[in-house]
């Protein structure tokens, strides 16, 4: 039986296959298909038509939106969101007349990264914590805490803060998010949180 919290939502028209993880006040909803060793936190929120495969992993309070789909080896930590129709992978060189499956490259998105809508995420890389994609972008390599990446291949234009803004740095390296007022410092290329 599917180990789902009675708090938790899962549409009528959605497939939540025995053996899966909803935790409590997550919402699944319609079309979606969550397979028999998928976890899914609390909090959390399915749009329309995404698809959790086994041994994929969902933290606390992750938003994805409609036509996702998390292939075997995604982790996403805690406070993630996935924009509409983002893509993430999972082999690197695939073939239909090949079984790659053993082959299988895990991607580990962290605590309160921003994926935009449409971007795509080549399989075997981590996102470090905050970091925002934006939308349509295709990201292929390793992306820092904090970065702000665009552009096919993705790039880095900046900095986000915690909150969704763009941080921009003194001489000193010192930053304050200009919406809620977070301090920060960059230093030898990366951020740093101070409170």
């Amino acid at each position: 039986m599917s180990n789902i919290h009675p708090d938790a939502y899962v549409h009528p028209s959605a497939f939540a296959d025995e053996g899966c993880q909803i935790g409590a006040n997550s919402k699944v909803w319609h079309f979606c298909h969550l397979m028999p060793q998928a976890v899914i936190g609390e909090g959390c929120s399915l749009g329309q038509n995404v698809f959790v495969a086994n041994n994929v992993k969902i933290g606390n309070n992750v938003k994805i939106q409609n036509n996702v789909s998390l292939y075997e080896g995604v982790v996403c930590e805690d406070d993630v969101f996935l924009g509409p129709s983002m893509v993430l992978t999972n082999v690197i060189n695939p073939r239909s007349g090949v079984n790659r499956k053993s082959e299988y490259k895990s991607t580990l998105i962290k605590k309160g990264a921003t994926i935009g809508a449409n971007a795509t995420i080549v399989c075997g890389i981590t996102l470090n914590e905050y970091c925002f994609i934006g939308a349509g972008a295709v990201v292929t390599k390793d992306v820092p805490a904090y970065a702000l990446l665009v552009g096919v291949p993705a790039h880095q234009i900046g900095w986000m803060s915690r909150f969704g803004a763009r941080i921009k740095f003194d001489e000193d390296g010192k930053g304050i998010c200009s919406e809620s007022g977070e301090r920060y410092e960059l230093k030898d290329g990366k951020v740093t949180f101070i409170g």
